[in-house]
């Protein structure tokens, strides 16, 4: 699975990528047909004031999309809240293919 990290007016630190590397590796435990994840970590800016941090990701599967967003006061439980949300697509997804 490739994974492919962008921001969006910052510049992450090495901590914060390296975390959502290690976390999307687990994801290939849930599907094993993954072809490539896309993050976007952004800040929202209304007026030069930082408001939230978002997390969006987006994996490509054979034949299907998924999309999570979620937004918090931190990169990390944003990215987590995504994660959790893209987890639960992912399964049910599988689940009905099994079916």
């Amino acid at each position: 699975m490739n994974v492919n990290i962008q921001t969006v007016h910052f510049d992450a630190d090495g901590k914060l990528v390296d975390y959502v590397n290690r976390k999307m590796t687990k994801l290939n435990t849930f599907h094993d047909r993954i072809i490539k994840a896309d993050v976007f970590l952004k800040l929202d800016n209304v007026v030069h004031t930082i408001k939230d941090k978002i997390a969006e990701i987006r994996v490509h599967v054979p034949g299907h999309h998924f999309f999570v967003k979620c937004t918090s006061k931190s990169f990390e439980e944003s990215f987590d809240n995504a994660f959790e949300s893209l987890v639960n697509q992912v399964k049910k997804k599988k689940d009905k293919q099994v079916a």
